[in-house]
């Protein structure tokens, strides 16, 4: 539960009537966008106000009428995905930071440079979406911005999306510490156990991750891993 200190409101005028609440602005946020967020974490307290900044609570029949529940959580869910969330202007320039990173990690992992079929460092895409001047919407998600801002900075960078299949031999000491690395890469496509015990895999990658996926079996393996990018 967020400290009290810490909430913003979340507020729906509805009925001619106001509603609030007392949220984390991050998870409340979360919760908007479709995320399924456990609401007594959302929520500082447990009150639906009608004014929170003088204390007066909402009343429970108007709210059966209005919502058809008097429940603080089902009625708080109401509030923060219809209303509005009040971020102060430090909360929306921190959280638009957070979520212009998660959209420079994206394209990060999943882009390349066609010139070169090489992905583009991090600094690079940050500085085409600066020169691009791309405006970042708390409304949406970081996924939901991707495809606008690959838009945007094309004209600045060479940049498409690609998969690549890729397989692994990896010798049978390491199989058991690899399977962790492994799948925290992606979904494993085929798998096959060899008579010496070593592990070969087939997966699908983001082009972006391939080097630093090859990079982690290397380190883990001291090298012994074999590795084939079986098509681009």
């Amino acid at each position: 539960m967020v400290k009290l200190e810490d909430a913003v409101i979340a507020r729906l005028e509805t009925h001619g009537e106001r509603y609030e609440v007392l949220v984390d602005p991050d998870l409340a946020l979360e919760l908007k966008h479709g995320k399924e967020i456990d609401l007594s974490q959302v929520l500082a307290v447990d009150t639906i106000f009608k004014d929170s900044k003088k204390g007066e609570r909402a009343s429970e029949e108007r709210m059966k009428q209005l919502f058809a529940t008097s429940d603080v959580l089902e009625v708080a869910k109401i509030v923060i995905k219809k209303g509005d969330i009040q971020l102060t202007t430090e909360q929306r320039r921190k959280m638009q930071e957070d979520r212009k990173k998660q959209i420079i990690n994206i394209i990060a992992r999943n882009g390349i440079n066609p010139q070169t079929g090489a992905p583009h460092p991090p600094q690079r895409i940050e500085k085409a979406m600066e020169e691009a001047r791309v405006h970042i919407d708390l409304s949406k998600t970081a996924e939901e911005h991707v495809q606008e801002v690959l838009k945007a900075i094309r004209p600045i960078i060479p940049i498409r999306f690609e998969e690549r299949a890729v397989a692994a031999k990896i010798p049978a000491q390491y199989a058991g510490k690899a399977y962790s690395v492994v799948k925290s890469f992606g979904e494993i496509k085929k798998e096959e156990w060899q008579k010496d015990g070593s592990w070969v895999i087939l997966m699908n990658l983001p082009a972006g991750v391939v080097d630093e996926f090859f990079d982690s079996l290397n380190s883990l393996t001291k090298g012994e891993v074999e590795t084939k990018i079986i098509k681009k």
